[in-house]
């Protein structure tokens, strides 16, 4: 069961490039920077991800990143998903992730597992919200 929003964050793709293929099938690499909330405190989240094609034409994306907030706090990240092809050019991914802090601020993100909507523009915006999966 979805419980509450953990954190938003809006931003935009800061660079891509392409790796070498798996089987045949396309890979890229992507980097964006985004700005928002986690757990209501503002904060500003750099992130990579991998992306791989399947045959079914779906995409499996593995990522990582580190968010931090204005008073130097920092918490890290793992996040793999599924994404679909947006008719615009975009992708809407859906997935799981996993936090790290010593951050007493975020320590309720300890244990806990996120669930995310992760979406791109074809200009490279992003948009984001992470939900706790109870």
């Amino acid at each position: 069961m979805l419980g509450d929003v953990l954190g938003e964050e809006q931003g935009e793709i800061t660079g891509m490039r392409v790796l070498p293929s798996e089987d045949g099938l396309p890979a890229m690499e992507a980097s964006f920077q985004g700005e928002g909330t986690l757990l209501d405190t503002p904060a500003k989240d750099m992130g990579t991800y991998e992306s791989y094609v399947r045959l079914d034409g779906t995409l499996f994306g593995d990522g990582q990143g580190i968010i931090m907030t204005p008073d130097g706090e920092t918490v890290t990240w793992h996040g793999q998903g599924i994404g679909h092809f947006t008719d615009s050019g975009g992708v809407n991914w859906r997935g799981a992730i996993y936090y790290q802090t010593a951050a007493a601020k975020f320590a309720r993100l300890a244990g806990t597992v996120g669930v995310f909507e992760f979406d791109t523009d074809e200009k490279g915006k992003v948009t984001a919200k992470v939900y706790e999966w109870k």
